[in-house]
């Protein structure tokens, strides 16, 4: 029998990602597909696999406004940069592992006060579109 996931009770709270009675703004990077070295398989060690990352911030907005400067606002292509730079670093066994790396990276910028990361492995599973992960870390004063 199905079930209503709407139903459900969970220990699990969702911060909104935007909120204006918070000053929280939401900034994203959505389905960026690159290829990593990800796996725990024999197989996996030696290639590149397809992969597809999302990434979800809630950011405090300055109590000045931003005037239309990059410097003043936290930046999606920084995200991705920092992205490549983790995936550069070498072999991955867990898409949890890039996960955590990601979701680590974000909130070094103080201005983040919680993430969510997903990371799908593409060609992984024969039939499934994708496999992976999703996560969410906050801040935590």
């Amino acid at each position: 029998m199905a079930h209503d996931d709407a139903t459900i009770k969970s220990n699990i709270l969702h911060m909104p990602y935007a909120d204006a009675t918070r000053s929280v703004r939401h900034v994203f990077v959505r389905d960026y597909e690159t290829v990593a070295r990800i796996g725990v398989w024999d197989h996996e060690k030696d290639t590149r696999q397809k992969i597809r990352i999302s990434v979800d911030l809630s950011v405090l907005e300055g109590s000045e406004h931003h005037e239309d400067q990059l410097a003043k606002v936290v930046c999606y292509n920084d995200v991705v940069i920092g992205i490549q730079k983790i995936l550069s670093e070498g072999h991955i066994n867990l898409v949890e592992t890039l996960a955590e790396r990601i979701a680590q990276m974000t909130l070094e910028d103080v201005r983040v006060i919680g993430t969510r990361v997903k990371v799908e492995k593409l060609e992984a599973v024969d039939g499934a579109a994708s496999v992976g992960v999703e996560i969410e870390r906050h801040r935590h004063p």
